[in-house]
């Protein structure tokens, strides 16, 4: 997925704090032009894949303290951390692993073949870095590298899946 070079150069830094602190970055966005941004940051509990409350606050203590020694930001900001839900973004290709039988939307870079962007579907899998979709259309193949955005569709076998963990 393509991101900002702040988005990129912020996923750097904080990474690794993330990581000391035992958790998973999932993502990084920053919102909002001139006057004050905001910088969301999703994290997750390897174990778990979701992230409590007092673990946002954690999170969000030591990267505030890193953010305000870097200062890699141009004017104001603000910091939000969180889960990422269970509708959450997919964003690495262990998430279409993970998440192969669950319905998603994606959308791509660059059209497909006939024209189309946007899809919704069951993934079905990766084959050679590529997505595999099952559509109301049929299967169709969304090279990982051509993904704009990915995110998981609410659906009761995706809340019961998530009740059970």
């Amino acid at each position: 997925m393509k991101r900002t070079p702040l988005e990129n150069k912020l996923t750097e830094m904080v990474e690794p704090v993330v990581a000391d602190l035992g958790f998973d970055l999932v993502l990084i966005s920053v919102i909002g032009e001139g006057g004050t941004k905001t910088v969301q940051i999703l994290a997750q509990n390897p174990q778990t894949r979701n992230l409590g409350v007092e673990d946002a606050a954690n999170i969000s203590r030591a990267v505030s303290a890193l953010l305000d020694v870097e200062d890699p930001i141009a004017g104001q900001y603000r910091l939000e951390v969180s889960s990422p839900g269970i509708d959450r973004p997919l964003v690495k290709l262990q998430d279409f692993e993970h998440y192969t039988g669950y319905e998603a939307k994606l959308e791509r870079h660059t059209p497909a073949e006939n024209g189309q962007k946007r899809f919704r579907g069951i993934i079905k899998g990766l084959q050679d870095n590529n997505i595999l979709v099952e559509t109301d259309t049929g299967r169709v193949e969304i090279p990982f590298a051509d993904l704009a955005k990915a995110k998981l569709v609410l659906t009761d076998e995706l809340i019961k899946a998530a009740a059970s963990k």
